[in-house]
């Protein structure tokens, strides 16, 4: 396994949408072992989606146990080709992303979801997410969607903050 390189803003790649997945999708192992890596490799990372490693493709980790603080999540899951439905409770969040190191900012996220997607041996995972880790699904899928936070946020004067420190 090896880590990945994250491409950061506004390299155009991020921009990009990124393509579903062709099964199976056990052929991606090596790509799913170095992926899952690079995520781990950031203390506190707790999401990445293939576009920030280069790979427009629909593949998204999440791992919100990995949060500084204790949250409720689902552990590890790696996602083929994910989709949210069911959206409930629009709020403000303050989020941060790899891909846009220096800037943290006010993002509209809904605070209830399901997600549902592939997992590497093919079998349908569904998942009714909410708070924290609703968000950072919310987060990552964009990505495949050629959206980063910054594209969300009302006023890049007001809801935009330069982070005081960031994830190395």
């Amino acid at each position: 396994m090896s880590r990945l390189s994250v491409l950061h803003f506004p390299n155009p790649i991020l921009k990009e949408k990124s393509l579903d997945v062709v099964p199976p999708f056990e052929t991606y192992q090596a790509f799913a072992n170095d992926f899952v890596e690079t995520m781990l490799a950031f203390a506190g990372c707790v999401g990445l989606a293939a576009p920030q490693v280069g790979t427009l493709l629909r593949v998204i980790a999440v791992d919100v146990s990995r949060y500084r603080k204790p949250v409720k999540g689902h552990g590890l899951h790696l996602l083929f080709n994910p989709v949210l439905s069911q959206e409930r409770f629009l709020l403000n969040q303050r989020e941060g992303c790899l891909s846009v190191p220096d800037y943290t900012g006010n993002v509209p996220r809904y605070q209830a979801l399901t997600v549902e997607g592939f997992n590497l041996r093919g079998e349908k995972i569904r998942l009714e997410v909410e708070g924290f880790e609703a968000v950072v699904f919310q987060h990552e899928i964009d990505h495949l969607n050629g959206l980063l936070f910054l594209d969300r946020v009302s006023s890049l004067k007001t809801d935009v903050f330069r982070r005081k420190s960031f994830l190395h």
